[in-house]
């Protein structure tokens, strides 16, 4: 593409995964089978948490907000790279680039902080178990739901005008198989000093306090768990927490690894490789790491499948 400012850029080309012709098609297959896998996962997470009265519960409603912002995040990015990768359409319009940016910040930036509600849910239930239910009410829990989505949506439409009123001359290709704010700061041919210390900034105290508020969360869970005098309690604590400490650890390392940093340090093949773990990796393991660590789930799960075997 020619010279030109945001008002004569009409589209951008992304780069892909890889530009090995030969290797397109396996990616293809096994990014629609993840994906495919990925969809049914949480999709199934979602019907067993709504027709099991049992889970109708604080932890379980925020589990599925949780494998919904799962369905949205790849579905965000993956169709359009499956699209490239088969049928060699690599171009995306200025608007397409620009909601497809939108979309995921919202999404990656709500699921940060649903984890840090989620933290602090289960620290109310195993610090303070005599008054979890009027702390926890499922009133409280809808706003906090709800207060996550709205502070992902304003902190997606910050970083994405900060972005998209950029200049873009000379190469129009981004570095990326979807647009994202490295690529796209990298691809500005203006001086982005200014925006890349807001972003920061706005990135840096958000997520902090929500990695402060999991950090101290747990912290009094740990003490709470090795206070107890029963064994058994003891493993269905570390069990219940298990799950989503591992979680936050596989989603806060690869989005701190992917934003937390300037841009004169984007490295186009490292970005590949983890955006693929928070974006399509995580995703997928999700609903797996809840079923396998939770029995109640588990036994969800069992009954979704056979109400599915039986129609069939």
């Amino acid at each position: 593409m020619q010279s030109g400012n945001l008002s004569t850029v009409s589209e951008f080309v992304l780069v892909g995964l890889s530009e090995a012709q030969e290797v397109h098609r396996l990616l293809f297959v096994l990014f629609l089978i993840i994906y495919l896998a990925t969809m049914a996962g949480n999709i199934t997470t979602l019907v067993a948490i709504g027709t099991d009265a049992r889970l109708h519960n604080p932890m379980y409603f925020f589990l599925g907000n949780l494998s919904l912002l799962d369905l949205l995040c790849p579905t965000i990015t993956v169709p359009k790279m499956l699209e490239a990768l088969v049928l060699e359409n690599k171009v995306i319009s200025f608007t397409g680039c620009m909601l497809q940016l939108f979309f995921l910040i919202h999404v990656v930036g709500t699921e940060i902080f649903l984890l840090a509600v989620m933290a602090y849910d289960r620290y109310v239930a195993i610090c303070h178990p005599l008054q979890y239910v009027n702390i926890v009410s499922m009133k409280l829990c809808a706003r906090l739901a709800v207060g996550t989505w709205i502070v992902g949506f304003f902190n997606s439409l910050l970083h994405t005008s900060l972005v998209f009123t950029l200049f873009f001359c000379g190469s129009n290709e981004v570095d990326q198989y979807y647009c994202d704010i490295p690529p796209m700061l990298a691809l500005s041919c203006s001086s982005t000093y200014s925006r890349e210390l807001v972003i920061l900034t706005v990135a840096g105290v958000l997520g902090s306090s929500a990695f402060v508020v999991t950090l101290i969360s747990y912290f009094f869970i740990l003490l709470a768990i090795l206070g107890m005098n029963s064994a058994e309690s003891r493993h269905k604590a570390f069990s219940t927490c298990g799950s989503h400490l591992t979680v936050v650890c596989l989603f806060y390392g690869a989005t701190i690894c992917t934003y937390v940093r300037p841009s004169s340090t984007y490295s186009p093949h490292q970005d590949r490789v983890v955006s693929l773990l928070y974006g399509i990796l995580t995703p997928l393991l999700n609903p797996i790491i809840y079923s396998l660590r939770n029995k109640e789930v588990k036994r969800a799960l069992r009954r979704v499948i056979n109400h599915v075997r039986i129609a069939l």
